[in-house]
């Protein structure tokens, strides 16, 4: 039974109204759960980008103690770091269609779980003076085991809270989930900074760099306690109800390759130019500004600092204003904005630290419209059956390929040619990709996630009046 097509919505203590949506307000979860819910998404999420932050701005020192001299350590630091985006593919094969399967909730504790611990034991490991070769192995095998957690971590998580949201409000809603990934991120330059402000500079390069990794276990159990709180999604939920959740993995995982091709290659061009940008200003930009524009480790963790910031407090205000002018303005504002102001920032940030602040920002500004709306974007882009596969399996296939690339190409190609703007170069080849994606993404702001067709808004071309009687009904029922 499809359920997908509009049905009317109800205030608790009034008579039924029809609007545009999807899901009855009584069915609806309480604005509580609803916030648990986003907590409990974005706790993951944290934890999962707080290892990707801490390991950047470590990259230093993991490059003197797990490398030889005279190695191009520190290039085979973000080798390293590369490693975990190959084993995210398998877990996106893996977890995502056990996700349409078993559930999201199921998946999602396995997955946070695996992925703290090893970050954690990345603080304990041995280093190359000590056991030699195998301290670069053992190394590698955690990467890869955190990346193949965070193959099912990120769609899951994404699926997760999209099925929790209000159809009208998921843009708002969906923004806090890359509020855990900023402020994973974040967290993790904070607390490196404070280290290095407070311990010696011998005693940060002997044992103090370890120190953020265990902090990944607690962000764990709260984000699994969060999780356990939580019922299932009402949408999948509903599959259940109606005997349409995939009753094989395997199943699920041809159907979704065999019907949904053309979705699958619409998000994988906008997956490139959000990877591309996403690790060159986020991961890259640490030992660039240090090692390449000569700032200091504590001048080069402000900056990144300021403008993670600066990026945070902006998440849910695009991601509420994509609710109202629909997701692909948003998206457009953000592809050729970076086009054309990759290279004049790259250029500045090469000026001094106040011109590196001032770059840097202006290119995280312009990278929030992706950030703020890929929760409320590529769920949509999938029918509930095959969703939690879909996201898993395109944004872990693509992000192996350029996001996990990125740092690596960057430092090999800057480190080769002394050219310091080519990551600025790098972003906008990626923009390419994206803008001719975004001739065949359908809009989605709005549309229902229930059922199994694909979700589409009922105008292309959304605007505010298209939400002005369900935002009203929404409030009025304290959503």
């Amino acid at each position: 039974m499809n359920t997908s097509s509009a049905v009317p919505f109800k205030h608790p203590d009034e008579p039924p109204t029809t609007t545009t949506g999807g899901t009855p307000f009584a069915d609806l979860p309480p604005r509580k759960t609803i916030r648990e819910a986003v907590a409990a998404s974005a706790m993951g999420n944290a934890t999962e980008w707080y290892d990707y932050g801490v390991y950047a701005v470590v990259s230093t020192y993991i490059a003197s103690h797990f490398f030889p001299e005279g190695s191009a350590a520190q290039f085979w630091t973000y080798a390293f770091l590369a490693i975990s985006f190959i084993a995210r593919p398998f877990g996106g094969f893996i977890w995502g269609p056990l996700g349409d399967r078993l559930g999201r909730k199921h998946v999602l504790a396995l997955t946070i779980i695996i992925m703290s611990l090893a970050t954690t034991l990345i603080g304990v490991l041995p280093t190359y003076e000590q056991v030699g070769i195998l301290a670069p192995i053992l190394l590698a095998v955690l990467r890869i085991v955190q990346g193949f957690s965070t193959g099912g971590e990120y769609g899951g998580a994404a699926t997760f809270m999209a099925e929790y949201a209000p159809d009208k409000r998921r843009g708002r809603y969906g923004s806090f989930l890359e509020f855990g990934t900023l402020g994973g991120f974040a967290l993790g330059t904070i607390v490196v900074l404070i280290l290095q402000l407070i311990l010696s500079e011998d005693a940060m390069a002997s044992w103090g760099w370890r120190l953020p990794f265990f902090l990944a276990l607690p962000m764990g159990l709260i984000g699994l306690y969060l999780r356990s709180r939580l019922d299932e999604t009402p949408v999948f939920q509903d599959l259940e109800h109606e005997g349409e959740a995939q009753q094989s993995a395997v199943h699920g995982l041809v159907s979704l390759i065999r019907d949904y091709w053309k979705p699958i290659l619409t998000m994988a061009g906008l997956v490139i130019p959000l990877n591309i940008a996403n690790y060159t200003l986020l991961t890259y930009m640490p030992g660039y500004l240090e090692t390449k524009i000569n700032m200091s480790a504590n001048q080069s963790l402000a900056t990144i600092l300021i403008g993670e910031v600066i990026m945070m407090a902006l998440l849910p205000f695009c991601g509420g204003l994509s609710d109202v002018i629909g997701r692909k303005k948003m998206w457009w504002t953000s592809m050729i904005g970076l086009f054309v102001m990759a290279l004049p920032m790259y250029y500045l940030m090469g000026q001094g630290f106040l011109w590196a602040i001032i770059g840097f920002a202006v290119l995280g500004l312009l990278y929030i419209p992706q950030l703020s709306t890929i929760s409320a974007t590529f769920p949509a882009m999938f029918p509930a059956h095959v969703r939690f596969a879909g996201f898993a399996v395109t944004y872990n296939f693509f992000t192996s390929v350029f996001g996990g690339t990125a740092a690596p190409i960057n430092e090999a190609v800057v480190s080769a040619t002394g050219f310091l703007e080519f990551p600025a170069v790098y972003v906008m080849f990626g923009c390419l990709f994206g803008i001719v994606a975004l001739f065949f993404l359908k809009e989605t702001a709005g549309a229902s996630l229930v059922g199994t067709d694909v979700p589409e808004s009922q105008r292309e071309d959304y605007g505010v009046e298209a939400i002005t009687a369900e935002t009203q009904a929404l409030d009025d029922c304290g959503r």
